[in-house]
């Protein structure tokens, strides 16, 4: 009926509330029909012919007598069986015969458990071990794990350091990955030790939850139970080998992947970049900044200048993969040569001139052609054409001085200075 059930007390019909069949709630009455059991009459009204009986006050009465009894035998340190009674998410109680006590999911493995349902099941018998009592607060702490030998007990003896060990990857934060090596043992992968060439922003981008990787141990402290492991020391560090497989002035193609103020970055093998300072673009030309001589995305023929696989660097030259035009140019300007060119800057000692081909040369204020000045701006401005002369060439030192021997009438261009991307600027 609504509410509970009639029971038959001696051929007299009694009412058994819902609520005083069981200590817990029934899920399924019916499975009570036909069944017999003991109750107490907890209300009787004999003119209504009303009676009122209880299954659950019986119940309560033995629980706490075994809960007297078990509150004199339980301690700290036994091993009991119980029965998994409720689950939360954050552990199971286990009913120890008339008390209950808590499993933290802290406690029922030394491995990773998301959930307590993948330890226990409600209605399953399970051992235990008591961690704590406390009768004040009608507290027991219970234990699983604590039943298994620890784990890292000579962790260091079972994976020295250089151990390759395979492991699950369980988890994964801005910094690394713990890796599950065996049940209750996790060691870290620094994101720094993921990849010998790759830039790698997130450990995601590397590894996924649940993928098995090969690892090598890099450190064990057993006294915090850590695990440094790396994935990138399962292969030869290819910087190692750069020297051998390319030698100073080896000539290759990469392709330029960044611009800085001070040079470009060159991609010469996947995820392995060389550096062509902006000293290094031109023989000739004043380069005031990459830009003017590559663009992001090129590809261009470099020269190995220097490889430092200690510290990851590799210095690259743009202008050394052509003959240096100097070792010739006593021949192209060769001294009394008349030409014309265009003065491009204004020195505090001179000014410098464009002579074509990217070639500059250098008028001291002593060869303008003009007394009694105190300054190039004086005589000459920056764009002006200017008949020169050669006076000398110095091919080691990168110099031709000329001396001016007319201003003819043509306009005056003023240099175009170069424009510097934006992505480089603040640089």
């Amino acid at each position: 009926i609504k509410g509970g059930v009639v029971v038959n007390l001696m051929g007299v019909d009694a009412f058994l509330p819902g609520s005083q069949i069981a200590l817990r709630r029934v899920p399924n009455i019916d499975e009570l029909l036909g069944q017999t059991y003991e109750f107490k009459i907890i209300k009787l009204n004999k003119r209504r012919r009303n009676i009122v009986v209880s299954r659950r006050v019986i119940l309560e009465n033995e629980r706490a007598h075994k809960r007297e009894h078990l509150m004199k035998e339980l301690a700290v340190g036994q091993v009991r069986k119980g029965v998994v009674k409720n689950i939360t998410d954050f552990g199971a109680f286990i009913d120890l015969g008339g008390v209950d006590g808590l499993l933290h999911i802290t406690d029922m493995s030394y491995g990773r458990v998301s959930h307590p349902t993948e330890m226990v099941g409600i209605g399953r018998e399970v051992e235990v071990k008591i961690l704590d009592i406390d009768w004040q607060r009608e507290r027991i702490s219970l234990g699983m794990k604590q039943l298994q030998s620890y784990p890292w007990q000579n962790v260091a003896a079972k994976y020295p350091v250089g151990t390759r060990v395979q492991g699950k990857v369980v988890s994964i934060t801005n910094y690394g990955a713990f890796v599950e090596i065996e049940p209750g043992i996790e060691g870290l992968v620094h994101i720094s030790e993921m990849s010998w060439t790759r830039n790698v922003r997130h450990p995601s981008k590397i590894v996924s939850i649940g993928e098995t990787i090969e690892a090598v141990v890099l450190k064990v402290d057993e006294a915090e139970e850590k695990i440094s492991l790396g994935m990138k020391q399962t292969e030869q560090d290819p910087w190692m080998v750069l020297p051998l497989k390319y030698p100073v002035g080896t000539r290759l193609s990469g392709k330029v992947r960044n611009l800085t103020s001070f040079g470009a970055f060159v991609e010469i093998e996947p995820g392995i970049d060389g550096l062509i300072h902006i000293s290094d673009m031109s023989w000739t030309k004043r380069v005031q900044h990459p830009s003017e001589v590559v663009k992001k995305g090129d590809s261009v023929d470099v020269v190995i200048l220097n490889i430092d696989a200690e510290n990851k660097r590799i210095s690259l030259g743009l202008k050394q993969a052509e003959e240096d035009p100097w070792l010739r140019i006593g021949e192209t300007y060769p001294i009394g040569m008349e030409l014309r060119g265009r003065a491009v800057r204004l020195m505090d000692k001179g000014v410098v001139v464009d002579l074509g081909n990217d070639i500059e040369g250098f008028v001291p204020m002593s060869q303008l052609g003009v007394a009694n000045i105190e300054n190039p701006g004086d005589a000459v401005k920056e764009g002006q054409p200017l008949d020169l002369r050669v006076l000398e060439v110095d091919p080691i030192h990168h110099r031709i001085v000329l001396a001016v021997i007319g201003y003819p009438d043509e306009p005056i261009i003023p240099p175009v200075r170069p424009e510097i991307p934006e992505e480089t600027a603040a640089q």
